[in-house]
C-alpha cells in the first residue's frame, strides 16, 4: 500500500481509496484553463472545484453488542475503503487508553469496538495488531487491565504493541506547523500499511473537541515525549496534531461515539450517551462531522482549522454524508466556560 504525501494529494469522495490524488478529466482541465483565462475573478470558483472532498458514514448503535461487527463492516465499505487491497497488509488499531478507569468507561475506547474492528479487518485478510501509548499512565499493562482491554485482546489472540516503549524511527516533520524538526515514530506505526484511529468522542479542556486526529497523540512514545506527551504540548497542541497527522497519511477513523464524554474532558468530564459510530477514510472530515453532532463549530477547533483543505475538508458542503443523517442526531454537548472556547458554538 503506497504512502502518499498528504500535502500533495487531496481526497476525492468519488474514489474508494483512503487517500487519493485529484482526478483530472479533459473537461476539468478545459474548465480550469477557462477559469485561469478569466483572471483572478474566477479564482474562488476554481478553488471550490478543486477543493478536497470526502465522505463520512454514521450508524446508530444502542450499545456494545454483537451488531458492532456488522456496523463496522458495512460502514467501512460505505465510507469508501478499498477492502480488497487489505489482504496480507498490516493494520494497526489505535484505541484511546489515555487514563483508563473501570469506573469511567466514557473515558476510553470500549474494548468491544476494538474486537469488532479486528474481526472485520481479519475477514478481509489483513494482519491486525493493536497499539497505544497511554498519555497519563506509564504502566501500559495496568492501563490495559483497568481499561478492560487485556482480557478480550488475549481471548482474540490479538497482539498488543506498547507504543510508549516500542523501537523508534525518525521521520521529518512535513507539516511544519510546529517548531519540531521531526518525530520519533514507533516502528509498529512507521511500518503499518494502515492505521485505524479509534478514539472515544469527548470534549477537551484546551481544544474543545478530541476525536480521531487528536487520538494520534497516542502513537508517539512517552519515553521520547514525556507524560502526558509534554514535548508536544509545549510545541503547541493544534500545531503538533496537524504535524503528526501529516506524518502518518495512511489513516482512517472509527469513532466510538456510543458512550461519550462532555464537560471538562478528556479525563474530568461526565458521561453523555450519543449512540453512534462515525467512520471515514479522511480524519478531518470525520472529526468535523463529530463536531456537528456535538453542536460545535468545526472551524473554531484549532487543529481542524489548520487541517481544513490541507489534510482534508471540514466544510459540510464538501463532506458527503453516508448512512444516517447527522442533523436529527445532533446533541448539544456541554463544554467548560473558558475564554478560549467561547467561539465554539455555531453562529
Amino acid at each position: 500500500m503506497n504512502k502518499p504525501d498528504p500535502l500533495d494529494h487531496v481526497p476525492d469522495s468519488s474514489a474508494s481509496e483512503p487517500r487519493c490524488g485529484l482526478k483530472l478529466t479533459r473537461r476539468s482541465v478545459l474548465l480550469g484553463g477557462s477559469l485561469a483565462a478569466a483572471g483572478l475573478a474566477a479564482y474562488p470558483v476554481y478553488r471550490e472545484i478543486v477543493a478536497p472532498r470526502a465522505a463520512a458514514f454514521l450508524a446508530k448503535a444502542s450499545g456494545y453488542d454483537a451488531s458492532l461487527t456488522r456496523i463496522l463492516h458495512d460502514g467501512l465499505i460505505a465510507a469508501g475503503l478499498q477492502v480488497e487491497s487489505l489482504h496480507g497488509k498490516s493494520v494497526l488499531l489505535k484505541p484511546n487508553l489515555v487514563e483508563p478507569l473501570r469506573s469511567a468507561p466514557h473515558m476510553t475506547t470500549n474494548p468491544a469496538m476494538v474486537v469488532a474492528a479486528a474481526e472485520v479487518f481479519r475477514s478481509w485478510g489483513a494482519r491486525v495488531t493493536v497499539g497505544e501509548g497511554p498519555g497519563h499512565v506509564r504502566d501500559t499493562e495496568m492501563a490495559l487491565v483497568e481499561g478492560g482491554m487485556l482480557e478480550p485482546l488475549s481471548h482474540e489472540e490479538l497482539e498488543f504493541i506498547d507504543l510508549n516503549y516500542d523501537d523508534v524511527v525518525w521521520r521529518e516533520n512535513r507539516g511544519r506547523q510546529s517548531g519540531l524538526d521531526g518525530f520519533f515514530l514507533p516502528r509498529a506505526v512507521a511500518e503499518a500499511d494502515l492505521i485505524v484511529s479509534m478514539p472515544k468522542l469527548k470534549t477537551h479542556h484546551w481544544m474543545g473537541v478530541t476525536a480521531s486526529m487528536k487520538n494520534l497523540y497516542g502513537i508517539l512514545p512517552g519515553v521520547q515525549y514525556g507524560w502526558p506527551k509534554n514535548v508536544l504540548h509545549y510545541a503547541g497542541i493544534p500545531e503538533t496534531v496537524f504535524d503528526i497527522n501529516a506524518a502518518v497519511p495512511n489513516t482512517i477513523a472509527i469513532v466510538d461515539a456510543i458512550e461519550c464524554m462532555e464537560g471538562d474532558g478528556p479525563i474530568m468530564g461526565t458521561p453523555r450517551k450519543l449512540g453512534l459510530v462515525i467512520i471515514g477514510t479522511n480524519l478531518p472530515a470525520v472529526d468535523a462531522t463529530a463536531c456537528r453532532l456535538m453542536e460545535v463549530d468545526a472551524r473554531q477547533v484549532p487543529y481542524l482549522g489548520l487541517a481544513a483543505d490541507r489534510l482534508g475538508p471540514i466544510s459540510e458542503r464538501r463532506i458527503e454524508q453516508r448512512g444516517e443523517n447527522w442533523r436529527p442526531l445532533a446533541q448539544r454537548f456541554e463544554i467548560i466556560d473558558a475564554p478560549h472556547l467561547r467561539d465554539l458554538r455555531p453562529a
